[in-house]
């Protein structure tokens, strides 16, 4: 039971650091991370030419 606690917790203070900072230069030190972009929101008009939501029927992407 004590190898099994001892195998457990080297485990995880093995894995830690790996999920820690994930962020490195080219150099190997520690960077702040970028930003994900959100992706672009596709926005539809209807045959009116005002906009509606893109699932009603009649309603076509812009770009």
């Amino acid at each position: 039971m004590k190898i099994f606690a001892a195998a457990l917790t080297a485990a995880a203070l093995l894995a830690t650091p790996a999920l820690a900072a994930p962020c490195r230069d080219a150099k190997g030190k520690f960077i702040k991370c970028p930003e994900k972009a959100a992706p672009a929101a596709t926005r539809c008009k209807a045959a009116n030419g005002k906009f509606a939501k893109c699932g009603t029927p009649g309603a076509k992407p812009i770009k």
